[in-house]
């Protein structure tokens, strides 16, 4: 091949990613600085699937896999661990940083896959996140795992110079979120997580930063008013309400609205999501095998409520995707637990999208929470959870009881009611309802938890 071909193809090839890039645009915080939008100003539903060890324990071909799968689905976002360890080795073998020193990242001259002296583990994370931006998916990416750092390895000086080289390596890509933190609490080695999103922010101040923090918290307790917290994350965690039995701070259980209900309620007005909620097929507790595993059910359940409290997205999870589970990983199969390649088609994962594609059919940025919509409510299961817009309100049951419904909160003498049922995203009509006084909604099928609709209102 003539050196002028070559050139050509270079040049060819570099457009074409670029274009591919472009179809990805960094997002922005909402004018009303309650949602998240793109560069347009156009809404952006944070639909996230919790993809922890992509980095580490994929191939290409078999990351290409999941990501065109995560796109069918509807995914607008996947969180990945950069690092998960100081140890941290990826499927080929390449270490993420020389002696374990987060202050070195481990690089080599070119990038050329198959040639073990140039591809390395950044060249690796450069080509999965360049294909998610092809496919038009975020990488909400954590930087360095809190397990990583709480054992006081890290100081904040390595954290400052290893942020700086995330930021300069990442900060033209269009699809980055940066997640700091990791499953910790803020007061654990705070001067680390401050180092990074202060770095962060200087060095790369196009892309949003969040906080991941330990269960049942919530970013805004540690670093609600710093600078570099675009938004606020919250993991609502995978127990029980008759596991909760530590006295914490702000311990609201399954109750994962209440986590959304306090921080829309903080100033300044920050955006506010559920990071890491129970996990589809994941024991209840987390490890305790001889427990029940949490059920597409109860994603919707967790989805639905904290969106409908105000939250501008949900992340859903799933036992062996998270991990990235696979034969070479774990090579004997666990009857409990399957691989990713099988566990990315459990049926909570292909629900998700019914919820973002219900919030942005309606007018997505004028939407508030408004339990005075619900003249009855009930707890726990039996809560009803209602938001609305200027001409629509939506209601969620998770259990199909009976909903009395306060009427003239919308516009209109009269409103058209529909069902809308959250495992398939098909509408059930009701027909046209006077908006006055008190009406009572009887949902489809029996009261059972898992037969979980939403009313739709609309003028």
């Amino acid at each position: 091949m003539n050196i002028k071909l070559l050139t050509l193809l270079c040049a060819a090839l570099i457009v074409t990613e670029k274009a591919a890039h472009s179809q990805s645009k960094a997002l922005k915080i909402s004018e009303n600085k309650r949602f998240l939008a793109d560069q347009d100003g156009k809404p952006f539903f944070w639909l996230a699937d919790t993809g922890w060890l992509l980095f580490t324990r994929l191939t290409r071909e078999e990351a290409d896999r999941y990501l065109a799968d995560r796109q069918q689905k509807g995914f607008s976002v996947v969180q990945v661990m950069v690092v998960q360890a100081l140890r941290s080795v990826n499927v080929y073998g390449d270490s993420a940083l020389i002696n374990r020193n987060l202050d070195a990242p481990k690089t080599t001259p070119g990038d050329s896959f198959g040639n073990a002296e140039e591809y390395d583990y950044w060249d690796h994370v450069d080509y999965i996140v360049g294909r998610a931006a092809e496919r038009g998916i975020k990488i909400g990416m954590v930087p360095i795992w809190g397990n990583a750092v709480k054992n006081g390895k890290t100081s904040a000086a390595q954290a400052t110079a290893y942020a700086r080289f995330l930021a300069k390596r990442y900060r033209d890509y269009p699809n980055i979120v940066w997640i700091n933190g990791g499953d910790i609490q803020g007061d654990v080695v705070p001067e680390v997580w401050d180092a990074i999103g202060s770095t962060l922010r200087t060095e790369d101040p196009n892309h949003l930063i969040t906080f991941h923090p330990f269960g049942r918290m919530q970013s805004s307790k540690w670093f609600h008013d710093r600078e570099w917290l675009d938004f606020n994350m919250f993991q609502s965690g995978h127990r029980t309400y008759a596991q909760d039995n530590e006295a914490r701070d702000l311990r609201y259980g399954e109750d994962n609205w209440r986590y959304v209900e306090a921080d829309y309620a903080r100033r300044p007005v920050k955006p506010v999501l559920d990071g890491e909620p129970s996990y589809e097929n994941i024991w209840h507790g987390l490890h305790d095998k001889t427990q029940p595993v949490w059920t597409a059910d109860d994603v919707r359940r967790y989805a639905y409520w904290s969106v409908f409290a105000g939250a501008c997205g949900f992340t859903y999870g799933n036992n062996a995707v998270m991990q990235m589970r696979n034969p070479r990983t774990h090579p004997e199969p666990d009857p409990k637990v399957s691989y990713w390649d099988e566990a990315i088609h459990d049926p909570g994962a292909g629900q998700m999208v019914h919820l973002k594609n219900l919030m942005l059919s309606k007018p997505y940025f004028e939407r508030v929470p408004d339990q005075s919509l619900i003249a009855e409510n009930g707890e726990r299961y039996d809560r009803l959870l209602a938001t609305r817009g200027r001409d629509y309100a939506l209601i969620y049951t998770w259990n199909g009881r009976n909903m009395k419904v306060n009427m003239g909160k919308i516009g209109g003498a009269k409103v058209n009611a529909s069902w809308y049922d959250p495992r398939t995203g098909q509408t059930v009509v009701l027909g046209k309802f006077e908006n006055k006084g008190i009406k009572i909604f009887d949902p489809p099928g029996e009261v059972r938890n898992g037969n979980d609709w939403v009313l739709v209102l609309e003028k």
